[in-house]
């Protein structure tokens, strides 16, 4: 599961003097946070998830999460009519929550745990592939930026914030796409579920 937050934050550089070709970067940020929960048995674990782990829409809550927010930073510079992107830094604070057990499991019960978690990981840490490579695919979407445009650069900034939305909603559906496949009937998580609770 993942939260995101997309914001921008566009500045307007000098208005005279040649302007470098527009050069992109990019910054992750990541933080790990854990929750706490008990259980004797593997269903037990999963009851306690069901009710500390973060939460997922009104009503439900979710294993584990991934949650980001990203922040554009832009510098537009106007000479002789033409608006340009000369820079453009983007940073994401990128945020893993996961269960943690709060006392020591039996050692049937903790192979079970490791092998849960260790799926829990991959799959969390797949959302933050996806959210990294949106970050790279939008700096190179908006590099080498330029319009004719007015003094202020609106439909320069317009069409910078365009961009960065069209990846963002693109992103988007990949996540999707990706939890859709993972969280079916039979999935991936599923199994990981199932394992944990000794059906498997």
């Amino acid at each position: 599961m993942r939260l995101a937050v997309l914001t921008c934050l566009i500045t307007l550089g000098g208005l005279c003097g040649a302007a470098p070709e527009a050069l992109a970067g990019t910054k992750v940020l990541v933080t790990t946070r854990n929750y706490d929960i008990a259980g004797a048995t593997g269903a037990a674990l999963v009851e306690a998830m069901n009710h500390k782990g973060p939460k997922h829409g009104f009503m439900t809550r979710a294993i584990a999460d991934t949650s980001y927010v990203v922040n554009w930073k832009l510098d537009v510079d106007r000479t002789d009519g033409v608006c340009r992107l000369r820079g453009a830094d983007g940073t994401m604070e990128l945020t893993y929550n996961f269960p943690r057990l709060a006392s020591p499991p039996t050692p049937k019960l903790e192979r079970r745990w490791r092998r849960f978690l260790a799926g829990v990981h991959a799959h969390e840490h797949h959302h933050g592939r996806i959210a990294e490579a949106m970050m790279r695919a939008t700096a190179k979407s908006i590099a080498g930026l330029k319009l004719a445009d007015n003094w202020f650069c609106t439909a320069t900034h317009r069409e910078a914030r365009r961009r960065i939305d069209a990846v963002y909603a693109q992103y988007e559906a990949k996540q999707n796409a990706f939890d859709a496949r993972e969280h079916r009937d039979g999935g991936h998580v599923d199994r990981l579920v199932n394992a944990l609770v000794g059906k498997n």
